[in-house]
């Protein structure tokens, strides 16, 4: 027993000496740190586990289809909003197109009619500079597309043109009223075209979706048209008229129309026109649009030119040193027909003008009072 007990204790002393070998003491340190890992994981994730682990798994998937079923409408709902934000503006950029078309068509017309303008004498009307061939968006301050912004600019060009047009005819029919008004008190009527017959009617319907509209615009230009036509008519009438000034240059009017004290006998006598003191050979106008009728000498005149107008209208040129026209010839609105002398019962060289309606003289100087009234109204 002794011996025994001396054994083993010669045993552990040597088993102390030698001590637990370096990598299994690190392995089993590692091995406890894992197991601790484990274990918190397992903790922590319990509850997934355990229903997993116990058939729940049908619930935990279907929370997560609804959670996506939610988050889908949410996303779908997005869209929505945002596909119908884009129709918006979609659907005000192509108004906005439209009336960009609309505009372009317009200050084409109205081009057209201002050169025509232009052509008669219109020139008091300016053209608003032509609109953009492309449609240019205003930008906010956040860079974005400002439409209302965009609207109301085209919608400001839209207006200008319509004023132009506006302007066009009000100058038109201004100028017709005027010179018909100068006329008729002269005794003169204008054969001015008539308007356009304007009668219209139709049973009361309902609106067809798809059916073409009127166009106010080409109503709109169709009128203005009318306008400058009726005042071309109304120039055209003017020209037959003797209102303008049969002399031009260095000359004065040396004695008027009606009864007067006679140069050579010193008597009352009648003076049956105008006379313009004037250097001899003095150019002699045409006062009006007419054809040549008579080119000769008559008593008490000298040489004479005659000028037959229409519409039972002439003028007559005396006292001349000279013919610039011949019998039959079409003459225009300051025409020269003749030259200033003294020829005839004169004192001296003057050009004796006179007017004559249905072979009877009138008075020439409220025809060329009405010349110079319109003259100046058309500037």
């Amino acid at each position: 027993m002794l011996r025994q007990s001396a054994s083993l204790g010669s045993q552990g002393d040597q088993s102390g000496r030698h001590g637990i070998h370096p990598a299994l003491f690190y392995g089993m340190f590692a091995l406890l740190l894992g197991a601790n890992a484990l274990s918190a994981t397992a903790l922590l994730m319990a509850p997934d586990i355990a229903r997993l682990l116990g058939g729940q798994n049908e619930m935990v998937l279907s929370a997560y289809e609804d959670r996506l079923a939610q988050m889908r409408v949410e996303i779908d709902r997005l869209h929505s909003r945002n596909y119908a934000q884009a129709g918006d503006i979609n659907l005000q950029l192509q108004d906005l197109s439209q009336q960009q078309e609309v505009l372009l068509e317009q200050h084409q017309l109205v081009r057209a009619l201002v050169s025509k303008a232009d052509q008669l004498g219109i020139a008091s009307v300016t053209l608003p500079e032509a609109p953009p061939d492309d449609l240019s968006l205003v930008t906010n301050l956040s860079g974005n597309p400002d439409l209302a912004a965009t609207a109301a600019s085209v919608t400001r060009m839209m207006d200008e043109t319509q004023q132009a047009m506006n302007g066009i005819a009000v100058a038109a029919t201004q100028r017709t009223d005027s010179i018909v008004s100068e006329l008729g008190r002269l005794g003169i009527e204008l054969d001015l075209p008539a308007p356009e017959l304007d009668g219209v009617g139709g049973p009361l319907l309902a609106p067809t979706d798809g059916a073409a509209a009127t166009s106010p615009m080409i109503e709109d230009a169709n009128a203005v048209m009318e306008a400058l036509l009726l005042y071309k008519a109304a120039r055209q009438g003017l020209e037959l008229a003797p209102v303008h000034m049969p002399i031009t240059g260095n000359f004065r009017q040396s004695s008027g129309y009606g009864n007067r004290k006679d140069p050579f006998t010193g008597g009352r006598a009648f003076h049956s026109g105008l006379d313009f003191a004037a250097p001899t050979g003095t150019s002699v106008l045409s006062a009006a649009d007419g054809v040549v009728s008579f080119v000769g000498e008559r008593s008490g005149y000298g040489k004479v030119v005659e000028v037959d107008h229409g519409n039972g209208i002439s003028t007559r040129y005396a006292h001349l040193s000279g013919y610039l026209a011949h019998e039959g010839q079409q003459v225009k609105t300051g025409t020269p027909i003749a030259r200033v002398g003294s020829t005839g019962r004169s004192t001296g060289p003057h050009l004796h003008f006179e007017v004559h309606r249905a072979d009877q003289s009138v008075d020439p100087k409220p025809f060329l009072d009405a010349g110079k009234r319109i003259l100046a109204m058309l500037g």
